[in-house]
């Protein structure tokens, strides 16, 4: 009886398997879904997609099903787009097509329905075209883009190089102190405040944010995105990463009220301010996209992301610029030659400082911050190439394959400036650079981002010689997670006064 119960359990498994088959090859090839292995019934393409490094898993199988290929992440199927040709197609050429956000399991959670579809990162409707028409005009009223952004970006690096001066050329772990230089120019914006480097608050909303990067792409984060309806329902280290984003709401939450409680609509002092002026003249809207929910979870947005992938990205710069002390010497000796050691480096240096240019482009470049971008979808059945996108299918554009093109970056796993060089020595740009993706889901601070990352550097490399703590050749400059982010390695150094 047992025997025939385990048999009859084997032949289910069979079935369930070959009609999973069948469903697959019926919808991919030439004219329907784009070609990929075969999934497992619930468990997908868990055998081929390694979550440690799913950039490389992605690069091998388009090697094998081409720039454009399915695969299952669980039970969903997902259309990866690799190589330039085809990102900038859909992102660019075809950019209100590919627009919309696809599913992203952590944000369902993070901001369950109605909040999923509100703010600037997770959503989709009109209401996200408005908000984000508005915190872009909001952010260039407050000097995104402008010298009043360069004065608080020029006024947080002096705080930074106090920091910096207090390690006294003992070895320090860079983390926090670049996190809170980063953070504090949004939250100037956002928030109308900058806070202290030992605030005990705001180191602990630092740390919120550095182990939310580091789970989200760990082995458990990534599993999460792809089996999220099971273990929603099962204890493990993936849901301590929900009560990181929870003390982050908590904060957002708690300033906005506070915000409430002393707002002047006529003299708004920053993005929370202006939201909520906003509020009050569209009151009377009943569809109205501007709401509480709404401001909640774009100043979130705001917060977050303007915090932890620009603090990153100079982590891991710090870290190339110890592994290759003649590159840092080299931008030291441009930074002597035009802007010297009194005056404090602005924006307008950047046209003058070529190879500092190349190396602060080539640090993006090379790391390939979220190589994966974010998701996107279609929102109908969407003809692409000689295939057809099912309405609703989540895809990935892999920006490690553009970052890393061999054609456009001869030898693209080594850091190299000359990638970003002519042979003139004069700076040279690239359409193959996106580490803030591109087309209508670009990032919004883009343009913050890119002057934090330039000024920050110089900043610092004009007042201190890095050194690493271990001999460089030893030190490992490979990310130590690799999902949707890449995660640089924990490490020290010493910043010598120059």
């Amino acid at each position: 009886m047992e025997l025939l119960g385990a048999a009859t359990v084997v032949l289910l498994v069979c079935i369930a398997c070959l009609l999973s088959f069948a469903a697959w090859k019926g919808k991919s090839g030439k004219g329907k879904m784009p070609p990929g292995p075969a999934p497992l019934p619930i468990l997908g393409n868990v055998l081929q997609v390694k979550p440690k490094n799913l950039a490389k898993t992605f690069q091998k199988l388009s090697e094998e099903y081409g720039p454009v290929f399915t695969v299952h992440l669980g039970s969903d199927p997902v259309v990866v787009l690799h190589g330039y040709n085809v990102v900038k197609e859909a992102l660019v050429d075809r950019a209100d097509e590919f627009a919309a956000r696809g599913h992203m399991a952590i944000g369902d959670r993070v901001f369950p329905l109605p909040s999923s579809s509100a703010g600037i990162v997770f959503s989709n409707n009109e209401e996200w075209l408005q908000v984000r028409r508005f915190a872009l005009t909001t952010l260039r009223n407050f000097g995104m883009g402008k010298r009043s952004i360069e004065e608080r970006i020029q006024e947080e690096s002096e705080y930074l190089l106090e920091e910096i001066n207090k390690t006294k050329g003992t070895p320090f772990d860079p983390t926090f102190t670049l996190s809170c230089a980063v953070s504090n120019v949004i939250c100037s914006i956002v928030f109308g405040k900058r806070y202290d480097y030992k605030d005990k608050k705001f180191l602990a909303l630092m740390n919120n944010l550095n182990t939310i990067f580091e789970m989200m792409n760990s082995r458990w984060g990534q599993l999460y995105q792809m089996f999220s309806n099971i273990l929603d329902y099962l204890p493990g280290p993936h849901n301590y990463m929900f009560r990181e984003f929870d003390a982050l709401k908590a904060f957002v939450s708690e300033e906005v009220k506070i915000h409430e409680a002393s707002l002047e609509p006529s003299s708004p002092q920053d993005f929370i301010d202006c939201f909520l002026s906003k509020m009050q003249e569209e009151k009377e809207n009943p569809n109205s996209s501007f709401h509480m929910k709404n401001l909640i979870t774009t100043s979130f947005d705001l917060f977050t992301a303007g915090t932890e992938t620009t603090s990153t990205t100079l982590r891991y710069g710090l870290l190339l610029l110890l592994k290759y002390p003649k590159i840092q010497e080299k931008v030291q000796e441009e930074i002597d030659q035009v802007v010297g050691r009194s005056r404090k480096p602005c924006v307008a240096d950047r046209t003058r400082m070529p190879y500092t240019d190349a190396v602060v482009h080539e640090i993006q470049r090379f790391i390939s911050l979220i190589p994966l971008s974010l998701p996107h979808t279609v929102t109908k059945d969407t003809p692409f190439r000689e295939y057809v996108i099912p309405k609703g299918t989540t895809i990935y554009p892999i920006l490690s394959s553009v970052l890393h093109d061999s054609k456009e970056f001869p030898n693209p796993n080594e850091f190299d400036p000359g990638h970003f060089l002519n042979k003139s020595g004069t700076f040279r740009k690239s359409d193959f650079f996106m580490p803030f993706s591109a087309g209508k889901r670009i990032c919004p601070g883009e343009g913050l981002a890119r002057m934090e990352i330039f000024l920050f550097t110089v900043t610092i490399l004009q007042n201190f010689t890095l050194k690493a703590v271990v001999d460089p050749q030893e030190l490992s400059i490979a990310p130590t997670l690799s999902g949707t982010g890449n995660v640089p390695p924990v490490y020290k150094l010493c910043a010598i006064p120059r």
